[in-house]
């Protein structure tokens, strides 16, 4: 699958590549909360509307980013504006609303929900804190999101949805995931599935070989002995400590694409992988700051260049998708 948003929704030529290569899609931004209600008492559902309607007649799967994105910077500014009080009744309420609402226009339609994103400081571990688990306490906020979900879209798989990753600078991020996995399972939280964001590539990374991989095994083990199903929601490949060399720096990226898949993809209860974006120049990581290169050279993230050919990393993940263990029917 693949995330698409209202920029690469409108060229024709991207939504017929992504109708011939995907199953599923999810919209980048389109279903977040500061974008569907600016402000209060808006719902602004017509962008998620136009991409799921072609999605429907495209025949594809949909999923649905993200109910609730923990840091405070990413949810609506009149939500944290807002008076709150002492006790927990109008976080409750906004959340009720927020969910509810998303649910009734979405709720039959989409098969796959991330209900809360990005729960984790990775610095440390903890908790991030908002407006919402300062009243409520951080557990019982995303259980009380996992709760309506289920409530309002029941057939839908529930997901917690982080970008830990593989490397030694990622344990914490990592323990702290496992931590709030472990703390909804003891409450009873209806939660199906932990998403693996799986924005890989040399981002702080201490070293490669089989430390990483044998952290990153530890770790999906232990989610998987929870219950738990994993997706792979938001694949690219940073590039910025590869070669400057267009061919160099593909085949980089593609081996490191197919050493992270190969691994994560033995895993008999990951059902989903869906890329975030299929071209490079439309990809987020072209103006991220943490991901730019020492030589100002634009990045090679995606599985087809800015003139829709496909690259390396296109065929190693399809030969990581062909050599995976057969899934159940």
């Amino acid at each position: 699958g693949n995330a698409i948003g209202m920029k690469t929704f409108r060229d024709p030529h991207y939504r017929a590549l992504m109708a011939r290569e995907c199953s599923t899609l999810v919209t980048e931004n389109e279903c977040k909360w500061p974008l569907v209600s600016p402000h209060a008492g808006a719902w602004n559902f017509g962008p998620a509307d136009e991409i799921f309607a072609w999605g429907t007649g495209a025949g594809l799967l949909k999923r649905g980013h993200c109910l609730v994105w923990q840091p405070t910077k990413w949810l609506p500014q009149w939500v944290v504006q807002t008076r709150f009080g002492t006790g927990s009744a109008v976080a409750e309420k906004l959340l009720t609303a927020r969910i509810k609402g998303m649910c009734a226009q979405y709720g039959q339609q989409v098969y796959s929900w991330d209900v809360v994103n990005e729960a984790i400081d990775p610095a440390t571990g903890d908790y991030r804190e908002n407006v919402f688990t300062k009243t409520m306490g951080a557990v019982e906020q995303i259980d009380l999101c996992f709760r309506l979900t289920r409530a309002g879209a029941p057939q839908a798989q529930l997901v917690y949805n982080d970008y830990m990753r593989w490397d030694a600078g990622s344990a914490k991020h990592r323990a702290g995931v496992l931590k709030l996995l472990h703390a909804l399972k003891d409450r009873g939280t209806p939660i199906d599935a932990l998403g693996l964001q799986s924005h890989i590539g040399p981002w702080d990374e201490a070293g490669e070989g089989t430390t990483p991989q044998r952290e990153w095994r530890a770790f999906l083990d232990e989610v998987s002995g929870m219950g738990l199903q994993l997706l792979i929601t938001e694949f690219d490949v940073n590039d910025r400590k590869l070669p400057a060399d267009i061919a160099a720096r593909d085949a980089g990226s593609a081996a490191l694409a197919r050493d992270y898949l190969d691994l994560t993809f033995s895993y008999a209860n990951l059902t989903d992988f869906l890329f975030w974006g299929l071209t490079d120049n439309t990809s987020w990581l072209q103006t991220w700051r943490e991901s730019q290169r020492a030589d100002k050279l634009p990045v090679r993230p995606c599985p087809y260049d800015a003139e829709l050919r496909a690259k390396p990393l296109r065929e190693a993940v399809a030969a990581a998708i062909k050599a995976m263990p057969v899934r159940g029917a």
